[in-house]
């Protein structure tokens, strides 16, 4: 007989097929359906971890696979089984339904209701933690529910756990149940009663959520991160796993919602501190405050519910670069009120004023020409900031670092932090400025100088720098002399330097002069070859006709050439020929020239074109008295009588007029 599996009306045929007595076929029926139950529940062993409707495919699928054996044992069962009547299938039948309708009823009225009920945890899967509520299905609770915050459960199998049923799963059998809303059915009230009443409540920062806070207050709650700090906060991650005081501030029962603040309760504790503080405040009382806020130009320090800025100016009486240099935030420090207005509620602090003015000695305590040792704070263009003492500080400037002056900035010498030896130079208390110098304590190449490189001994040296007056002559480290553009050569007008030097060339000069106490070194390049001055002084005398040429001119006369590299002045005065009639002097023009002037010492040299005239009117005059004396035997009285004209017309006959 092929075997298919069992199931009322099939086991009603089997029963006709075994007893012709048509009057005991239903009775049968019931029967076969309880021993068929009886036996299956007998030889199937079910995990208290397995639902019913797991029980039953289990129990199917091994009806299924032995056959035989359940075969034999339903027909020893229909032997030996004692007969049952309608009546027994009927009342077992309705307990059944009873049973059933009473649990779907417990389960209606739990969910409706939403009451807690208690039960033990049996296991814990990858989304779920499976608990027995007391009905024929396992409750569910989502695992997120009941997760610490390091992502653990917070229950293991055997732990009692309060629950709400919330629905029947549609899809692989149970309840889902809700941890959560166990728990906020317990707290409820009390959260309720916190808000009306306003009272504080100590809760856990789980996690960061959108837009604020999770914090668990026995249920979880959202803190919005407006409400944290009562200054706005940038990382709320630092909150996680903290214990805060928060007051409920909203609540929706029907949605379960819970919004709580953080920063209602810090006003409330500030404005009481403000009160006291305000009480008690006032201009020149020493308090101790909080350092809550660092900015670029100072430090803001609560004071007790009222903050008061300390100004960067007013931390030390040296120079501080940032507020960080001496206080951190969080730090607690003593504080001098300096200023407070109460109208605007603007408190002025100062944390130097708790301690005197070093400046106040400082020129008794530091004074010149002292070797004193100090800390570099800062190096600029301009020199080095060296700290001798808290508050004090002074600068060695760059032309004090050394003696030499190829130093192209003064970060070749030092850096921040390094000590360093300097000397005092000036004290200025009322500026607060002390010059510094290092190079005091080198060996000053300029003190003997002026032994080394006397006044007209020839140097070599390379050209460092060229200006408009000069060039600056190296000739050893530190020590440059100055050639003026005028003693760069004898003969030539030279307006720039670099008419005859280039940078970088080696040259040699004549030492004119050296000054020690102002660090001058005079040098001169034409003082190489001779002066054609003292030359022409030498050969010429006044009164020598020489011939020039016209340089350039001006409105009081003409320059003119007299040789190379002199130059003598012809005054317009001195411009006329012997009649008296004015000679144009044009440039480029050549004349002779009578000298009239010398001054050797002021190179100068004053020209004359009359002169040359009168000089020769004078010379014929004499030639006509000489001539008119031998032709004639008069006496020499008559000799004394020759007139203008007698002149005039010895002159026109000499020109053959």
């Amino acid at each position: 007989m092929e075997w298919v599996p069992w199931v009322p009306e099939y086991a009603f045929t089997m029963a006709d097929n075994h007893h012709f007595d048509p009057t005991e076929s239903k009775p049968l029926t019931t029967e076969l359906e309880v021993l068929a139950h009886e036996a299956t529940a007998e030889n199937v062993e079910l995990s208290s971890e397995s639902t019913p409707n797991q029980q039953h495919e289990i129990a199917q699928s091994e009806s299924i696979e032995h056959p035989v054996a359940v075969a034999t044992e339903f027909e020893a069962a229909v032997e030996h089984e004692p007969d049952y009547d309608s009546a027994d299938f009927a009342e077992a039948l309705a307990n059944f339904d009873r049973e059933q309708a009473a649990e779907s009823a417990a389960a209606q009225s739990l969910t409706a209701e939403e009451a807690i009920v208690t039960g033990t945890v049996v296991k814990i899967t990858d989304k779920h933690v499976v608990i027995d509520i007391g009905l024929k299905s396992e409750g569910l609770i989502p695992l997120e529910q009941v997760l610490d915050i390091n992502g653990a459960p917070k229950f293991q199998p055997g732990d009692q756990v309060e629950v709400v049923v919330e629905r029947e799963e549609s899809e692989g059998g149970g309840y889902l149940v809700s941890y959560e809303k166990a728990l906020r059915h317990k707290v409820w009230d009390k959260l309720e009663a916190a808000a009306n009443e306003k009272v504080p409540v100590k809760g856990m920062v789980l996690s960061r959520v959108k837009g604020g806070l999770t914090v668990d207050i026995g249920i979880k709650a959202f803190l919005p991160g407006s409400q944290v700090e009562i200054r706005p906060v940038r990382n709320l991650d630092g909150y996680i796993g903290t214990e805060i005081e928060v007051r409920v501030i909203k609540l929706n029962k029907k949605r379960g919602n819970v919004v709580i603040s953080r920063k209602e309760l810090l006003e409330e504790e500030q404005n009481e501190k403000k009160s006291v503080t305000l009480a008690t405040l006032e201009e020149g009382s020493v308090l101790t405050g909080t350092v809550k806020n660092l900015t670029d130009y100072g430090a803001f320090v609560d004071l007790g519910g009222l903050d008061g800025l300390l100004h960067i100016t007013d931390m030390s009486w040296g120079r501080l670069t940032h507020p960080r240099d001496l206080v951190n935030v969080g730090d607690e420090i003593q504080v001098k009120v300096l200023k407070f207005d109460k109208d605007k509620q603007r408190v002025s602090l100062g944390f130097k004023q708790l301690t005197p003015d070093p400046w106040l000695d400082a020129t008794e305590r530091y004074p010149i020409g002292a070797q004193v040792r100090g800390r570099v704070l800062s190096v600029t263009d301009y020199g080095a900031f060296v700290e001798l003492e808290q508050g004090i500080e002074g600068l060695v400037h760059v032309s004090e670092m050394t003696w030499s002056k190829r130093m192209k900035h003064p970060s070749k010498m030092v850096k921040p932090g390094d000590e360093v030896d300097t000397i005092i130079l000036s004290v200025n208390p009322n500026d607060r400025r002390i010059s510094l110098g290092m190079k005091q304590l080198q060996e000053n190449p300029w003190e003997q100088l002026e032994d080394k490189y006397p006044t007209g001994a020839v140097i070599e040296g390379r050209v460092r720098n060229l200006t408009d007056f000069g060039a600056f002559i190296e000739i050893e480290d530190g020590i440059d002399g100055l050639v003026h553009v005028s003693n760069l050569s004898w003969t030539k007008r030279i307006k720039h330097p670099s008419e005859v030097l280039k940078k970088g060339e080696k040259v040699k000069a004549v030492v004119l002069g050296v000054e020690p106490e102002n660090r001058r070194l005079s040098l001169g390049v034409k003082q190489l070859q001779p002066d054609v001055w003292d030359t022409f002084f030498a050969q010429h005398r006044v009164g020598d006709v020489i011939k020039g040429k016209v340089l350039r001119t001006a409105q009081f006369g003409a320059f003119v050439e007299i040789a190379e590299g002199v130059e003598g002045l012809c005054h317009i005065s001195e411009a006329v020929d012997e009649h008296g009639t004015p000679v144009k002097l044009d440039v480029g023009d050549e004349h002779e020239f009578r000298i009239v002037k010398m001054n050797q010492d002021e190179k100068k040299v004053g020209l004359s074109i009359r002169a040359v005239g009168e000089e020769a009117s004078r010379a014929e005059v004499e030639s006509y008295k000489e001539r008119d004396h031998k032709g004639s035997s008069s006496s020499s009285s008559s000799s004394s009588s020759t007139t203008l004209g007698d002149l005039i017309n010895w002159k026109r006959s000499e020109f053959g007029e």
